[in-house]
This record gives structure tokens, C-alpha cells and sequence, in this order.
């Protein structure tokens, strides 16, 4: 069960910018974050079209849902830690209410499942409208290397990693912390569901076309069949 926190505590963290405890003193600003954010991704694209700026060939996707919950913090942690980057960097797009604004996040690497949550979530008697993963429609998370990113949409309700540091460090990664899919089977699995059974054939082509992974195969999904 996570630590009750106020809204207005962690309402005033995430909108202020002000860095969580423990922190180093080299925090990110906002700025330096949405300028990361736009080095990775086009910041204007969406889903099925290319978000990374530098297609790595390397991607997996999860369900949005689970993007902004405390069980992906610790496969976020990992894959910053791998770049050498002390922080996790969070960048709000597209909130579901245009009165509703994120300053950019930066949690240090070192924080944990409640830490995240406190940023992103909400607890028990908390305002859900100041919560990131009831608020946020598109999000992007990258670190200060710049090295990898996790793009993320309510809709199509998807998101999808990239920038590994190699295949082996890719397949233990999802080993580690999956379930986490190649793009095939995320149109068999997560967008099937969202399109109710049928994606579209141009946009399961767009989408297989921009993020199919070259190469041999990494890890088999063991929940797909």
C-alpha cells in the first residue's frame, strides 16, 4: 500500500518543478527537460506515424495504463541507470483538460515505486484531477543522455520504448521486467483490444512499417500465442 500523501503536496512538486528529496544538486530544470524531450521524439507526431527522431530498431510496447503506474518505475530506473543517467525525465504533451498543466519531471534514479507514484498518481481522498496518469494523454520520458525514450498515448493507449543499449541488454531488460511486446504483437494484443478486434489495415501497416524490429528476434512473448 503506498504512502498517503496530500494532493496539494504533490500538486505543488509537479507543478513547481521542485525536486524531489535526496535529489543531486544538478537537477534538471523544466527547460533542459523539454529540450531533451525534443532532441528524442517530434514532439507533433502521434501514433502510427514515427515519434522517435532517431529510430533505434529496437522496440517494445506496453499498455499506457501500466506506463504510469509503480510496477514500470523500476524497468524505468533500469533502462536510465544502463545510459548512465541519474534521472528519469517526464514530460506532459497533451493533458485531457487544457486548464490542466505538468510542469516537466525529473525523479532521480534512486527513487522507488512510491516516489513515482507520489509524481504520477494519486491516493485515497486525493483530487485525481491533479494526477499525471488520469490527466496526461500523451507523455514522453527520456533521461539526460538522450540515449533512449518511452513515448506514450491514451490513445491508442500504448506506449513504446526504444534505445537499448544493445540487443542482450534489450532481451534481459524484458526478461526482467516485461510483459513488453514487438510491434506484431501489439496489434495483436493491446491495439486489437482498442480497435475492438480489428486494427485498421492502414494503420497496423504504418505502425509495422516505423517501429518493426530488424534483425534475428529477441525473447519469444511467453503470455502471447
Amino acid at each position: 500500500m503506498h504512502d498517503p500523501r496530500t494532493a496539494a503536496a504533490r500538486s505543488d512538486r509537479t507543478r513547481s518543478g521542485t525536486p524531489p528529496p535526496g535529489g543531486p544538486g544538478d537537477h534538471p530544470d523544466p527547460e533542459g527537460i523539454r529540450a531533451h524531450c525534443a532532441e528524442v521524439f517530434d514532439l507533433d507526431a502521434r501514433l502510427p506515424d514515427p515519434v522517435f527522431r532517431r529510430d533505434a530498431g529496437d522496440s517494445l510496447f506496453v499498455d499506457f495504463d501500466s506506463l504510469l503506474t509503480p510496477e514500470l518505475w523500476p524497468a524505468l530506473s533500469a533502462l536510465a541507470r544502463s545510459h548512465g543517467d541519474r534521472y528519469v525525465e517526464l514530460l506532459v504533451l497533451s493533458p485531457d483538460d487544457d486548464r490542466c498543466s505538468f510542469v516537466p519531471l525529473a525523479l532521480p534514479v534512486e527513487a522507488d515505486e512510491d516516489d513515482y507514484w507520489e509524481a504520477v498518481g494519486f491516493d485515497e481522498g486525493d483530487d485525481a484531477g491533479d494526477a499525471i496518469t488520469i490527466m496526461a494523454n500523451v507523455v514522453a520520458l527520456t533521461g539526460p543522455s538522450r540515449k533512449w525514450g518511452c513515448w506514450g498515448e491514451r490513445d491508442p493507449e500504448v506506449a513504446v520504448f526504444q534505445g537499448f543499449p544493445d540487443r542482450a541488454a534489450r532481451d534481459a531488460w524484458r526478461a526482467e521486467f516485461g510483459p513488453f511486446r514487438e510491434v506484431e504483437q501489439a496489434l495483436d494484443t493491446y491495439l486489437s483490444l482498442v480497435f475492438r478486434g480489428s486494427v485498421p489495415e492502414p494503420y497496423a501497416a504504418a505502425l509495422t512499417s516505423h517501429y518493426r524490429v530488424e534483425g534475428p528476434g529477441a525473447l519469444p512473448d511467453p503470455t502471447h500465442n
